[in-house]
């Protein structure tokens, strides 16, 4: 990609000399006169803005202010790359650094552009501090030397740039729209079959052939040898991914037989750090390697297709309502959420005939082919923007 861009015309800036550290101290959150307060955890890397939060009356301790303008860094853990414009005032957390702009030194919408770099993410992870934490600190930043362009063309970088962030987010934003309103539409036609059809609500041991049943876990090895098994990332958007999410233990594959996978398995996540993510479930649908089992860490089912066809449990299962039924058995141990084998012998699903169930999968096929168009543009707009990024910033 060309952008005619003349490097010889950048110059070399100590960052202090042209962003600031703005250090306005909020010591009681609750009474900070602002509706909204932004941690570490809310920001999300690869997002250029802010785009969640929460009340400030949550939280506690000393926070640090900012305006609309401003950009939040998260200077804990900064290979975690979390930099997010704040489009509105409110209160973040002491782990970030709140950086403004100096005015005439570096253009307002060209410094988050700057921030989201690898050239300047790259330079911070080198000169954090801590083994178990390492965090930057201001005075080792501000002394830091970067090139930057002159600010017209810092001005055309940015408009690029934030043209594509836009329009990434307005297709992450229609596919997260599309998805809810699958959900719904999902919820509400087995809702109406239940009080207009007379359509049962089953209890899942009536439902499977098989399961719930743990699967088994081992030591892995870096070397691709002996058994391959999954992790629990493996099971996301409804389906059970292989890839990266394929590890290798050192077992006979004879006291594993048990536990090999088919298509039509479902697993289920018993336990996980995010609530939100406990219970999900996913479809086996090939591309796992042969011999593959799960490990403890998941629950297989294998639904009676004669009862229920697999796909159409698994669409009901990670349906927003149907979900969030199983999440009330969760209990958390040590900030993880479980769910049992008996959590799920209990939990229901809405079981039509089989005619309606086919039916009701075309209709979430026609939503799933609108979310995967939002979402493929979404990660095409996503690479656009990693080149342009390379681009202007390689080689610094």
């Amino acid at each position: 990609m060309s952008l005619n861009l003349d490097k010889s015309t950048w110059q070399r800036v100590a960052f202090g000399d042209v962003i600031d550290s703005v250090t306005d101290r909020v010591d009681d959150p609750s009474k900070a006169g602002v509706d909204r307060y932004v941690g570490l955890e809310h920001l999300d890397p690869g997002v250029m803005t802010v785009r969640r939060w929460d009340a400030p009356d949550k939280v506690e301790a000393q926070k640090l202010r900012f305006r609309p303008g401003d950009v939040i860094f998260g200077r804990r853990r900064a290979y975690q790359k979390k930099v997010a414009l704040a489009e509105f005032e409110g209160i973040c957390s002491a782990h970030a650094l709140v950086l403004r702009a100096r005015p005439g030194r570096i253009d307002p919408t060209f410094l988050p552009v700057f921030l989201s770099s690898a050239y300047f993410l790259d330079r911070a992870v080198e000169i954090s501090v801590g083994s178990l934490s390492p965090t930057v600190n201001w005075r080792d930043l501000r002394i830091q030397q970067f090139d930057l362009p002159p600010i017209d063309e810092q001005k055309r970088i940015a408009e690029l740039l934030w043209t594509v962030e836009r329009q990434r987010l307005a297709a992450s934003q229609l596919a997260q729209a599309a998805t809810a309103a699958k959900s719904t539409m999902l919820a509400d036609r087995l809702a109406r079959g239940v009080e207009k059809k007379g359509w049962v609500l089953d209890p899942v041991t009536s439902l499977v052939d098989r399961g719930p049943t743990n699967g088994k876990s081992a030591p892995s090895n870096d070397e691709n040898r002996g058994v391959p098994t999954l992790s629990i990332s493996a099971v996301r958007g409804g389906l059970v991914a292989g890839g990266n999410s394929v590890k290798y233990i050192d077992v006979d594959p004879a006291t594993v037989s048990a536990f090999l996978l088919e298509d039509d398995d479902f697993l289920v996540v018993r336990g996980n750090g995010n609530r939100q993510l406990t219970g999900r479930g996913g479809l086996v649908a090939g591309g796992l390697p042969s011999g593959c089992i799960y490990p403890d860490l998941l629950i297989r089912l294998r639904f009676n297709p004669s009862r229920v066809l697999p796909r159409f449990a698994a669409e009901q299962w990670n349906s927003a309502r149907v979900h969030a039924a199983l999440l009330e058995n969760a209990k958390s141990t040590n900030g993880i959420w479980k769910i049992n084998g008996k959590d799920i012998k209990g939990h229901k699903l809405v079981v039509p005939p089989l005619s309606d169930q086919a039916m009701l999968l075309a209709e979430v096929d026609a939503f799933d082919s609108g979310i995967t168009a939002a979402n493929v543009e979404a990660r095409s707009l996503k690479e656009l923007a990693g080149t342009i990024f390379s681009t202007v910033f390689g080689g610094k």
